[in-house]
């Protein structure tokens, strides 16, 4: 059978249609490997054509374009097993966007490709709906609150079927519902989802395990880890009162769902910005990973470059990895870069002078200028349009002077994501944590842990958001709100914060701060491979521990 036939009749079993200029398109992709074996390559082009959006089942020569051209990216990246091939780095106004039909439950992209800036009132409302979906198509799937197939009695460690606030009107008995925590009104706060909204008193919630809010889950009652803030959503249990207040009695943050299952339910769709990958090129990233074993990150937070003292501990870390066998994959480099806030009263010029002897100090180091990366992203206090978030990468006048000296840096927004082979990173430079404990509505539990990194971890995997702060607290560009989901949940977190210097792993998700390099000291060697983390830290000495 000729390959013009075997590609006919494997479209035909799909359900394609192929326009004659398609077909030619197709051969001549499958020309470029041996002749031998054009199944394979065939089958490669029409399973990437199954992960496109197809508006018809008729195929046309742009579409297998854009396909081939995914397929020979794809294959450029595998081919080089260096770090050039094994990185990518994902600026947050590039992430692509998708919504969630819960009509026809699935998640689609919207018709507009780049979303403004400064969106209209609509984009607001939408952040919000947004959210609300993306959590709850995920509970909906979780076993204690799937919707029973059918109607069965419920026991106590049965399911726990979530209600529309709407339909708590008239009801008695307890009820499941689910909602974001707002305050409508001064010192009266509310729960609120598609619906409806309804004000809530947690005070029997509080009293009923010493002032720690509980959760329905595996089967026994569980203290919950987080902040509870404003915006963040809740799953809660109680009953109506007469008075038309919602009566909580157990309360806690949605359950997290497997990232694998979360992978699986979402196939053909990108929500991190890597790319899609075929089942193959996945596998041949698998093994090119396992090889880098030597592949290491070396990250700081808090740079300050106009410190002689940070300078310095700069300098001897340097130096440090400079005669070392092994030097680091890539450093990356977080704001804030200036001891004082870039505020009105800035001057851009002397950063720039001190960003360029940064380049002068990078490029004396012959083995790290030649064989490791740098990235830099900004941190809140730094240059840029606004504190708002997403934040763009830091000004091209800023940085040329360091560029000059070292070509191949790299500058991203805050937050910024890293596709490492396989694996999914995701940095983020903010003093989260401080402000999460201020804006926390209700004490956090203790009866897990007492660390608040741990708490801070807990809260935005559970809301599958970066910053799930009140939008008085945090701004945040509506139109670019997904920017900060966590879903489905990455590897890697890294916190830059000026808080401890701390790392903790969560339901297999491994999550870092590497502290303030310039007040203490401290940075994160990071194996990618392994996933292990090096809490490290500059001695009073010039080793490095």
């Amino acid at each position: 059978m000729t390959t013009r036939k075997k590609v006919q009749k494997k479209c035909k079993i799909r359900g394609f249609t192929l326009k004659v200029d398609a077909l030619e398109e197709i051969l001549s992709f499958v020309s470029r490997f041996d002749d031998s074996d054009p199944d394979g390559a065939i089958d490669v082009v029409l399973e990437q054509l199954q992960l496109q959006p197809l508006k018809s089942s008729i195929i046309d020569k742009q579409t297998v374009q854009s396909v081939v051209s995914i397929l020979l990216q794809a294959d450029t990246a595998v081919g080089d097993e260096t770090l050039g091939g094994g990185l990518g780095v994902c600026d947050a106004f590039l992430v692509p966007k998708f919504r969630y039909d819960p009509i026809k439950k699935i998640f689609y992209k919207p018709s507009e490709i780049q979303p403004p800036i400064h969106g209209n009132a609509s984009a607001k409302a939408a952040l919000y709906k947004d959210r609300f979906l993306l959590i709850s198509q995920r509970l909906s799937r979780h076993q204690h609150f799937a919707k029973r197939a059918f109607d069965s009695e419920m026991s106590d460690f049965g399911s726990c079927e979530i209600s529309q606030i709407q339909s708590l009107v008239g009801q008695t008995g307890r009820r499941w519902v689910m909602g974001l925590i707002s305050q409508l009104e001064d010192g009266h706060f509310y729960l609120e989802d598609l619906t409806a909204s309804v004000e809530i008193n947690l005070s029997n919630a509080i009293s009923f395990t010493d002032s720690l809010l509980i959760i329905f889950l595996d089967n026994t009652y569980k203290i919950t880890t987080g902040f509870f803030t404003e915006n963040t959503m809740v799953v809660a249990e109680g009953e109506m009162l007469l008075e038309g207040v919602f009566q909580v009695i157990t309360c806690g943050f949605p359950p997290l769902e497997d990232r694998d299952m979360s992978v699986k339910l979402l196939a053909g769709h990108d929500f991190f910005g890597g790319g899609i990958l075929t089942k193959e090129e996945t596998l041949r990233l698998s093994e090119l990973e396992k090889r880098a074993v030597n592949d290491m990150f070396v990250i700081l937070s808090d740079i300050w470059l106009d410190s002689e003292e940070a300078m310095g501990k700069l300098e001897r870390i340097l130096d440090g990895y400079e005669n070392q066998e092994v030097v680091p994959s890539l450093f990356v480099f977080m704001g804030n870069f200036s001891s004082h806030p870039c505020n009105l009263s800035f001057r851009p010029s002397s950063l720039r002078l001190q960003f360029g002897k940064l380049g002068q100090m990078i490029a004396a180091h012959q083995q790290l200028t030649k064989r490791s990366r740098f990235l830099f992203i900004p941190g809140p206090d730094d240059p840029g349009p606004s504190k708002v978030l997403p934040r763009c990468a830091l000004p091209k006048y800023i940085t040329e002077e360091l560029q000059k000296h070292i070509p191949n840096a790299m500058f991203s927004s805050n937050p910024c994501r890293i596709k490492f082979y396989t694996q999914e990173l995701v940095f983020f430079r903010q003093d989260l944590l401080y402000r999460m404990r201020r804006s926390c509505l209700i004490p956090p539990s203790t009866e897990e842990t007492d660390d608040p990194f741990e708490h801070l971890v807990a809260t935005i995997t559970h809301q599958s958001h970066l910053c799930p702060l009140p939008l008085i607290v945090q701004p945040i560009i509506w139109n670019y709100d997904h920017s900060l989901y966590l879903y489905p949940t990455p590897h890697t977190i890294v916190l830059g914060d000026r808080s401890e210097q701390k790392a903790f792993k969560y339901t297999g998700i491994t999550c870092f701060n590497p502290g303030s390099f310039s007040r203490e000291g401290t940075f994160v060697a990071y194996y990618p491979c392994t996933q292990e983390v090096e809490l490290s830290a500059l001695e009073d000495s010039d080793s490095m521990q």
